[in-house]
């Protein structure tokens, strides 16, 4: 995102020194108490103004490269933060984090409803019965919104959308000829904790949905924003009825997901992936284009381009089959073998 989380969705509050904030959020100063902060970010995108955090040591390369103008870091890494950086030290530096998001940016919120004239783009506009719209919400020409839809404060909508009934949006761009069924969830909260000493901590979501042109979402299907990145589903890909798509998730163009699949945060989809139906696919994980993932398929690793993976773990289609084959083979000879003796 690089500008820090969208204006439209989250408002910034008031900066603070990095004195002011080590105590609010638990922490220790170690230098540049008087420095002015006032946004969190990740340590690769953080600039001046910003407050980034160490939270795995394998990152400490990324420490040392940082522009953020304050970092909160074990103890053990003071040593490694930039010389010109502010620094809080904390034994739980991600919760810590996700406190000091707490101080400078608050979620937009639905105190009261836009105007329908507000809102549509033109007349072809159709908002059925019951129908909510936040401030700064735009629905574009020919898009239909269903009965007892939630549209969220900024949220823009494309022409010629069908948006079913029930449906809840935000924190979301939507594109044009995009289908939203019955129940769709777009844009709720990420699953993210952090450990902390007196149990795990919420961190706040401040990223994005972005649906590209002419996406199709079915029934009770959920996708969650960003953490602070966007979730991206690429143009024309079809997901079907009870999906679940975490945070950070890039979705290519053109891929399939049948029911009850479930993706992982921060997992890469290449364009034209098909999902079999209880596909499940773990975190941080790169499923390779044209990739083909069976039915009922728990995925631990990448999958490369074109390939077929199926079984628990998931592992390619031919090694699976022969496995299986093995196996039943082994179980036969043992049962024949009983038999035998008898």
């Amino acid at each position: 995102m690089g500008q820090g989380p969208d204006a439209r969705f989250f408002e910034r509050l008031p900066a603070l020194t990095v004195g002011e904030l080590a105590e609010r959020i638990g922490g220790e100063v170690s230098r540049g108490g008087d420095r002015k902060v006032s946004a969190v970010a990740p340590l690769a995108t953080a600039g001046e103004g910003d407050v980034a955090f160490l939270g795995d040591r394998k990152f400490l390369s990324a420490l040392g490269d940082t522009r953020a103008g304050c970092v909160i870091v074990p103890a053990s890494a003071v040593e490694a933060a930039p010389a010109g950086a502010s620094v809080i030290v904390s034994g739980e530096a991600q919760a810590a984090w996700a406190r000091a998001s707490l101080q400078f940016h608050r979620a937009v919120s639905l105190t009261h409803s836009a105007a329908p004239g507000d809102v549509a783009e033109d007349a072809t506009v159709v908002f059925e019965p019951g129908v909510v719209l936040g401030v700064g919400a735009r629905v574009g020409r020919g898009s239909r919104i269903g009965a007892n839809t939630v549209i969220g404060p900024g949220v823009q909508i494309g022409r010629d959308c069908l948006i079913g009934s029930n449906v809840s949006i935000g924190f979301a761009l939507i594109g044009d000829r995009v289908r939203l069924l019955a129940g769709a969830r777009i844009g709720e909260a990420g699953f993210g904790a952090a450990r902390s000493s007196t149990g795990p901590v919420d961190v706040p979501q401040l990223g994005r949905v972005i649906l590209q042109d002419g996406v199709s979402v079915g029934a009770n299907s959920c996708i969650d924003r960003g953490a602070y990145d966007d979730t991206v589903i690429g143009e024309n890909t079809k997901i079907d009825n009870l999906v679940m798509i975490g945070h950070n998730c890039v979705i290519g163009r053109n891929c399939l997901m049948a029911a009850n699949t479930g993706i992982s945060g921060s997992v890469t989809v290449g364009d034209g992936a098909i999902f079999g139906g209880k596909a499940g696919v773990g975190d941080h994980l790169n499923i390779g284009e044209g990739a083909r993932v069976a039915a009922g398929a728990g995925v631990l690793q990448d999958i490369p381009p074109g390939e077929t993976w199926s079984g628990y773990p998931a592992k390619p289609l031919r090694q699976f089959l022969r496995e299986a084959v093995w196996l039943a083979k082994q179980a036969s000879g043992k049962a024949n073998a009983g038999k035998s003796r008898e």
